[in-house]
């Protein structure tokens, strides 16, 4: 199997991204923590629902903007995994540190039984596991995404 590690892709199409995911679900396991960072309409949703699918989870993945966290349970023929798509952007506005959000959201439970997918991630989640890996997506002007994978160790 091809690692998507400490390589940068470059991704033309959202499908691309997707496929991505997908390659990256392959390589992951319960207990993994994937952080995403990159701006606005980077690709975040769409490697998460490439995620989704390598894990082969049930329900639509959208942004999780409004609910924070949404549990996709394991669907028949897939890799028996739970996802956890949590999106970070609105932690911290209600005038509540993010590091309390994220302890509301009782994440630690989910990490040990599922693979959590934190959009915003970066800067923020971090101290929910001494490891991670971390997605940076990036838009170049002409609207390709290049996207940069790597685990990090505590």
């Amino acid at each position: 199997m091809t690692t998507v590690f400490e390589a940068e892709h470059v991704l033309p199409e959202p499908a691309d991204t997707e496929a991505l995911g997908e390659a990256l679900a392959a390589q992951l396991k319960a207990g993994d923590l994937v952080l995403l960072s990159g701006p606005l309409g980077a690709g975040k949703t769409a490697m998460t629902r490439g995620i989704a699918r390598g894990l082969g989870v049930t329900g639509a993945v959208t942004s999780p903007t409004f609910v924070i966290a949404r549990e996709h349970r394991p669907g028949p023929g897939g890799a028996g995994v739970p996802l956890v798509h949590v999106d970070a952007y609105r932690l911290g506005s209600s005038g509540i540190a993010v590091a309390d959000e994220l302890d509301d959201l009782d994440l630690d439970t989910d990490l040990t039984a599922a693979v959590v997918v934190v959009e915003w991630g970066e800067g923020v989640a971090e101290r929910l596991s001494s490891s991670h890996v971390l997605v940076q997506l990036q838009r170049r002007p002409d609207d390709v995404r290049v996207a940069t994978v790597r685990r990090v160790q505590g």
